[in-house]
C-alpha cells in the first residue's frame, strides 16, 4: 500500500514545528551568547573604535586592500580565552557569560587570527600575551586620538652627504618620535634634502653646490608657507655636516615654533629617552681677545686649541663651550637642548661686546645634529657678527672653512 505524500509531508512539518519551538523555548531561558559564537554589534562597534579599526596585533587598517586601496571590510573578531574549552586557549579562569565581552575579543586581521589559533596548546601566544597586547594598543590608540587639532607638526627632513654616506632619513621613523606630544600635519615629510647626490666634503664644489640647493629649496617648500601661516610648528630632523646645518638653522631663525630633534645611537632611534642625566655646560672665555674671534663647541669630540690656531695662526681668541667628558652620543633630552640655548644667546652677545659687531666670528663645532641646528637658530641676522663655519676635513689636513653667514663674508 503506498504512503499518501500529503499525510507525510505533513508529518514532517508538524515534527519540524516541534523542534522548531523546543529550540525557542531553549533560547529563551538562556542568552544567546550562552549558546552561539554571536557578538552584539554593540560590542563590535565599541571593539573597531578602541582599535580604531587596526588589527590588533599586527596594526593593518581593517578597512582597505593593501594591494587595490578598496574599501573592503578584512576584520575578523578573535577570542582571547578560547570560546570552546579545548580550543588554543583554553576558558579556564573566565566565565561563560564573558566570553563574548569586549575585554575577551581582539580585533584582528584573517592573516593574525590564523596564526594566533594554529598555536594550538596557546604557549607562544597565550591569553596573557594577547591581553597585554590589546591592551598596548588601545592605550596607544587613545592616546594618539587624545592629541589636540593644535598639537599638529610639519616633519622636516634635511640631509645631505657625510663622508660617504648619504641621509637615511625615513618619514615613517621620524614621525614616530612626534608621539605623544604632537603628530604629523601630513603623511609625507618637507623634503629638503638633495637626492642622488655624488658629492661630498672633500670635494670642492661641496660647499657651494648644497648651500645654494637647501637656500633655494628651504625658500620654495617652508619659507613662503610660514609667511603664509600654513606651517604653524616644524618638527626638524637633519643628518649633514655641520655647516649645512647651521646654515639650516639659520634660515630657520628663532621665529617659527620648532622642535628639533637628535638621531641617538644607544637606544637608537630619533625619540627622546624618557629620562635622562642634564650634564652641565663649560664656557671658557679668552683672556686676552686682541686675535680674531674663534668659536668652538667641543661636545661630541675635543677640540685642542692648537688646531684652531692652525686655521687661525697664534693669536686666536678661542672662546668654547664643552662638557667634561665630549663624547657623539652625551645628548639624550630636551632639557638638554634648552640649556645649549639658554648659554648661547648671552654667550654670542659678550663676544659681540668685546670684538665689535662687524668682526668675523669664525666657528669651529664638534656638536650632536641638533644642537647644530639650534645654534644657527639662536643667531640673530640683524644683530650678531658675520660667522665663518669650519669643518674638520681629513684629506685636507684639518680644518677648511667652508660657509660663511651671511654669504659672501671675506676674512
Amino acid at each position: 500500500m503506498q504512503k499518501d505524500p500529503l499525510a507525510t509531508s505533513e508529518k514532517n512539518l508538524h515534527h519540524a514545528a516541534t523542534q522548531y519551538e523546543q529550540l525557542s523555548s531553549t533560547l529563551q531561558r538562556a542568552s544567546v551568547a550562552d549558546v552561539t559564537r554571536y557578538i552584539p554589534s554593540s560590542i563590535q562597534c565599541l571593539l573597531w573604535g578602541r582599535a580604531a579599526g587596526r588589527c590588533e596585533f599586527c596594526n593593518k587598517p581593517l578597512w582597505k586592500s593593501a594591494v587595490t586601496q578598496e574599501q573592503v571590510k578584512l576584520a575578523e573578531l578573535a577570542h582571547i580565552y578560547s570560546f570552546s574549552p579545548d580550543g588554543p586557549r583554553g576558558n579556564t579562569g573566565i566565565s561563560r557569560k564573558k566570553i563574548n565581552d569586549i575585554a575577551n575579543l581582539l580585533l584582528v586581521c584573517r592573516e593574525c587570527h590564523k596564526t594566533i589559533d594554529q598555536d594550538t596548546e596557546g604557549e607562544q601566544y597565550s591569553a596573557a600575551l594577547l591581553c597585554e597586547l590589546k591592551r598596548r594598543h588601545e592605550r596607544r590608540i587613545d592616546i594618539i586620538t587624545g592629541i589636540g587639532l593644535d598639537r599638529t607638526s610639519h616633519v622636516l627632513h634635511y640631509g645631505a652627504n657625510v663622508g660617504d654616506h648619504s641621509s637615511p632619513l625615513k618619514f615613517r621613523l621620524t614621525a614616530l618620535a612626534l608621539f605623544p606630544d604632537r603628530y604629523p600635519a601630513d603623511d609625507k615629510a618637507i623634503e629638503l634634502t638633495t637626492i642622488n647626490s655624488s658629492f661630498n666634503e672633500r670635494d670642492s664644489s661641496f660647499w657651494s653646490t648644497e648651500s645654494h640647493e637647501l637656500t633655494t629649496k628651504f625658500d620654495q617648500r617652508v619659507h613662503e608657507r610660514l609667511a603664509t601661516g600654513e606651517i604653524s610648528h616644524l618638527s626638524i630632523f637633519a643628518l649633514a655636516p655641520q655647516p649645512l646645518l647651521i646654515l639650516l638653522g639659520s634660515l630657520l631663525t628663532d621665529i617659527p615654533q620648532a622642535d628639533v630633534y637628535q638621531l641617538h645611537r644607544e637606544p637608537q632611534g630619533w625619540s627622546w629617552p624618557d629620562e635622562a642625566k642634564i650634564i652641565p655646560y663649560q664656557i671658557d672665555e679668552p683672556a686676552d681677545t686682541s686675535g680674531p674671534p674663534a668659536l668652538v663647541l667641543s661636545l661630541s669630540a675635543t677640540i685642542t686649541p692648537d688646531r684652531i690656531q692652525s686655521a687661525l695662526g697664534q693669536k686666536a681668541a678661542i672662546w668654547s663651550v664643552g662638557i667634561m667628558s665630549p663624547h657623539n652620543d652625551f645628548l639624550k633630552s630636551r632639557q638638554q637642548l634648552a640649556l645649549f640655548r639658554s648659554h648661547m644667546r648671552p654667550l654670542l652677545d659678550r663676544i659681540k661686546s668685546r670684538h665689535g659687531q662687524k668682526t668675523i666670528l669664525h666657528i669651529f663645532p664638534a656638536a650632536p645634529v641638533s644642537i647644530a641646528v639650534e645654534l644657527g637658530r639662536v643667531r640673530m641676522p640683524k644683530a650678531d657678527m658675520p660667522w665663518a663655519i669650519y669643518d674638520q676635513i681629513n684629506a685636507q689636513g684639518g680644518f677648511v672653512r667652508t660657509l660663511t653667514i651671511p654669504k659672501g663674508v671675506e676674512a
